[in-house]
């Protein structure tokens, strides 16, 4: 498994906000605690590689939204923010190594926060960052592959990342205040604690799942299931409306693929 990273913008306080009111972040802090969810990665068998920094874009530590990447395609976002576009192209190169690429266009939108994937379902959240024409050429994109693209209301939240994820096969995590568990049909879910709404974001990395170490108490339900958790510090890069899965994009290493990778399979040369 191979994580893409990218180090923290200097400029991070202003980042795009729309459901948080701003706070100082303290970039230090934001750099300490981003540098051991690396660390966690690395620990968890991933090879973690960072993206070229982006010092002028205060959003490009959050490269979960650039692209989605599946076994058969990586699909480059064109993300809902303006300010944001200029982050997709240094993860395009990258990944062009490893899959076949296709990309949204204008006047498509589509974050890939708001991407959800279950076996070959594939939900996609109607944001204010992903419109109809972004959905619509998820779609047509993934068609061939067997994924069936189905579009899903959320609310009060930035992405439908934010109000689910899934943490073991067919199981969901999610806050039902932002989104519904009948919109997933077929798929059990589990809801978070009404304490912690941020706590449905996660990251599984084989069977262990990622989780802010501030959802204390979802993640007591999460264990007493059976789950293996992980708790990383993530309260910094909270400020900026993200969430753990948010900081990065994980490419499974397939036979035939990445014979002129970028980077060596079993290094990490770009993390100190």
């Amino acid at each position: 498994m191979i994580a893409l990273t990218r180090a923290i913008s200097p400029r991070v306080a202003e980042c795009e906000l729309t459901h948080r009111d701003r706070e100082p972040i303290d970039v230090s802090r934001a750099e300490r605690q981003h540098a051991a969810y690396e660390a966690l990665l690395r620990e968890l068998g991933c090879s973690v590689h960072r993206l070229p920094d982006a010092p002028d874009h205060p959003d490009g530590v959050f490269v979960e939204d650039t692209a989605v990447v599946l076994d058969e395609v990586a699909v480059v976002m064109r993300p809902g923010a303006e300010s944001r576009r200029g982050e997709t192209a240094a993860i395009a190169s990258v990944l062009a190594a490893w899959r076949p690429i296709v990309h949204i266009e204008a006047p498509g939108t589509l974050d890939g926060g708001d991407v959800l994937r279950v076996g070959h379902q594939v939900f996609v959240g109607t944001s204010g960052r992903s419109n109809a024409e972004g959905i619509s050429q998820l779609k047509r994109h993934l068609a061939p592959h067997g994924y069936q693209v189905t579009a899903v209301a959320v609310r009060d939240c930035l992405h439908l990342k934010s109000a689910v994820t899934e943490v073991e096969d067919g199981l969901l995590l999610l806050n039902p205040s932002w989104v519904d568990a009948s919109a997933f049909p077929g798929v059990d879910s589990l809801p978070v604690h009404p304490s912690e709404p941020d706590a449905a974001n996660t990251l599984r990395v084989g069977n262990v799942v990622i989780h802010g170490a501030t959802g204390g108490r979802t993640r007591r339900r999460l264990e007493a299931i059976g789950l293996r958790v992980r708790p990383v510090e993530a309260d910094e890069l909270a400020k900026a409306e993200a969430g753990v899965s948010c900081c990065s994009v994980l490419v499974t290493a397939i036979p035939g693929h990445g014979s002129h990778s970028p980077f060596p399979i079993s290094q990490s040369p770009l993390v100190s």
